[in-house]
C-alpha cells in the first residue's frame, strides 16, 4: 500500500493561521465511509454493532459520527462512561470493558444500562455487591497457551501469547460465572475475546469467531444458558508500513459469516448477535500528527527536531513502533537523506524515526506523520512539562473545526495548590478563574 496523505500542505497552511503546530487532525469523509463499509460488511447478522473503542480515539466530535453511523462505544473507565454519555450514547449502545474495575465505574455502567463484560471470576460477586447483575451478561474469556495464525517459513507465525495476558476467564471459569450470573438474574450472556492485537490478516477474525462459535456451543450446553451475543473485539490491523497489505473487511466479515453457518446454524444457535469493537481499524489511518521541522543538529548522525515529541505520539518511543512520514510539499522529492526525527523531550528514545530515508528537510517544513488516529493523541501525556497538542477535524465539506484546544501552562498547574505562586507564575491575572 503506498502511503499518501490526506491532505495538502495548502490545506494545512490555511489551518496553521487557527491552529499552529503540533496538532493532530481527522478525516471526517474517510472515517465515516470506513464506519459504512464495516456495517456493511457484517449485515448478514441482524443483530450486528460496531462499538468504537472509545480509548483509541476520546473525543466527542468523532464519537458523535461515529453515533451517527450506528456504531456504539466500547467503554473502560468512569470517565469514558461519562463522555459516552454526554455525546447521547446509551443503553445497549454502551459496551463496558474493564478489568480491575473500581466500584464507581461499575455502579455508572449499570445506571446507564451499559452492556457489562465481566474480565474475571471474581467479579461476579463484585458486580452483584455493588450495582447488582442485569439481564445481559458478558464474560471475557482467555484460552491461554500461545495463538497462532498463518504458517511462515518456520512453521507458524505467532501473533500473541494469550496465556500470559492478565484478561479474561478460563473455559471452566466461564461456565461457573454463567451458573452463579444465572442464579442471581441473569437471562441472556455473551462471549468476548481478544487474542491479537494489529494483524494484518483476513483470516483473523474468522480464526477468532471459529474458537468463540465452538466455545458458545460447549459452554451453553455446560452451564445451561442462552448465549446470545458474540463480541469480537477488536485486534483487526492496519497497514503502518508503506507496502503492506490492508484488510479487506469484506473478506473478514465474510470468513466470520462462513464460520456462523458452519458452527452456529447447526447447533440451533444462529440467533447469535455479533459485536465488534475496532478503534485501530476504525480511526487509525485517518488520523495525523502535523509538526514542523525547528532544528537540525549534526553530530554523529543527521538529526531533524520537532516542535512534536513523544507527549504528542508515544506510540515510537514506547513500542518501537513504525509511522511512516511524508514531508508536505516534498512528497515525489526523492528520499535521499537519512535522519533520525526527534522530538525536545529528555529521553533518548524520543524519536519518531531513526535512520530514516526521507527528502532533504528544511527548517519549517511541515511534517506529516501517518496513522495517529487510533491511540496517538489519545496516549498523550505531560513528562517535562509538555503540553498535550490541540486535535482538528478536517470537515467533510474541506473545511477545518477545532476539536480539542492545546493545553497551556494553566491547564498543566491547575490541579496543584498553586496559591502561593500564582502571581508570580501569571501575572495580572485573577488566580479564582
Amino acid at each position: 500500500m503506498e502511503k499518501r496523505p490526506f491532505l495538502t500542505e495548502a490545506q494545512v497552511q490555511e489551518i496553521l493561521p487557527d491552529v499552529p503546530t503540533p496538532f493532530h487532525i481527522y478525516d471526517e469523509k474517510a472515517i465515516r465511509a470506513n464506519a459504512r463499509r464495516i456495517n456493511e460488511a457484517f449485515s448478514w447478522n441482524k443483530g450486528f454493532k460496531e462499538y468504537f473503542a472509545v480509548k483509541a480515539l476520546p473525543n466527542p466530535a468523532i464519537l458523535e459520527i461515529l453515533r451517527e453511523e450506528g456504531c456504539g462505544v466500547d467503554c473502560s473507565s468512569l470517565t469514558e462512561l461519562m463522555l459516552s454519555e454526554a455525546v447521547g450514547f446509551g443503553g445497549e449502545e454502551i459496551m463496558f470493558s474493564s478489568n480491575q474495575t473500581p466500584s464507581e465505574d461499575m455502579k455508572k455502567a449499570r445506571e446507564l444500562g451499559a452492556y457489562i463484560n465481566l474480565d474475571d471470576a471474581t467479579m461476579v460477586g463484585f458486580l452483584d455487591r455493588v450495582a447488582g447483575v442485569p439481564e445481559t451478561v458478558f464474560c471475557r474469556y482467555n484460552p491461554g497457551g500461545t495463538f497462532r495464525l498463518g504458517e511462515s517459513e518456520e512453521g507458524f507465525q505467532v501473533m500473541d501469547k494469550p496465556g500470559e495476558a492478565k484478561y479474561g476467564m478460563t473455559e471452566q471459569q466461564m461456565v461457573d460465572s454463567f451458573k452463579q450470573l444465572k442464579a442471581k438474574g441473569a437471562k441472556h450472556f455473551g462471549i468476548h475475546a481478544f487474542l491479537a492485537s494489529n494483524t494484518i490478516s483476513d483470516e483473523y477474525y474468522p480464526e477468532l469467531a471459529g474458537i468463540l462459535f465452538r466455545l458458545a456451543v460447549r459452554v451453553s450446553q455446560a452451564a445451561g444458558v442462552h448465549v446470545g451475543y458474540i463480541n469480537l473485539s477488536g485486534g483487526v490491523g492496519i497497514p503502518y508500513r508503506p507496502g503492506q497489505r490492508e484488510n479487506d473487511i469484506y473478506a473478514i466479515g465474510e470468513g466470520v459469516r462462513k464460520k456462523f453457518e458452519e458452527i452456529l446454524v447447526p447447533a440451533g444457535m444462529g440467533d447469535i448477535a455479533i459485536f465488534t469493537e475496532m478503534g485501530r481499524f476504525m480511526t487509525g489511518p485517518y488520523g495525523a500528527l502535523i509538526a514542523t521541522a525547528i532544528h537540525e543538529k549534526h553530530i554523529y548522525k543527521e538529526y531533524i527536531g520537532l516542535d512534536a515529541c513523544a507527549a504528542n505520539l508515544m506510540r515510537p518511543a514506547m513500542y518501537g513502533a513504525y509511522h511512516h512520514i511524508t514531508v508536505l510539499g516534498k512528497e515525489d522529492a526523492p528520499c535521499d537523506h537519512k535522519y533520525d526525527v526527534v522530538g525536545g523531550l529528555c529521553e533518548n528514545n524520543d524519536k519518531f524515526a531513526v535512520d530514516r530515508m526521507l527528502p532533504r528537510i528544511d527548517i519549517g517544513d511541515l511534517i506529516y506523520i501517518h496513522d495517529t488516529g487510533a491511540h496517538g493523541s489519545a496516549m498523550g501525556y505531560n513528562y517535562n512539562g509538555k503540553l498535550r497538542s490541540a486535535e482538528v477535524l478536517l470537515c467533510e465539506d474541506g473545511g477545518h473545526r477545532l476539536i480539542r484546544r492545546a493545553e497551556t501552562p494553566r491547564d498543566y498547574f491547575a490541579t496543584l495548590d498553586f496559591t502561593p505562586y500564582y502571581k508570580t507564575m501569571f501575572p495580572g491575572e485573577d488566580e479564582t478563574k
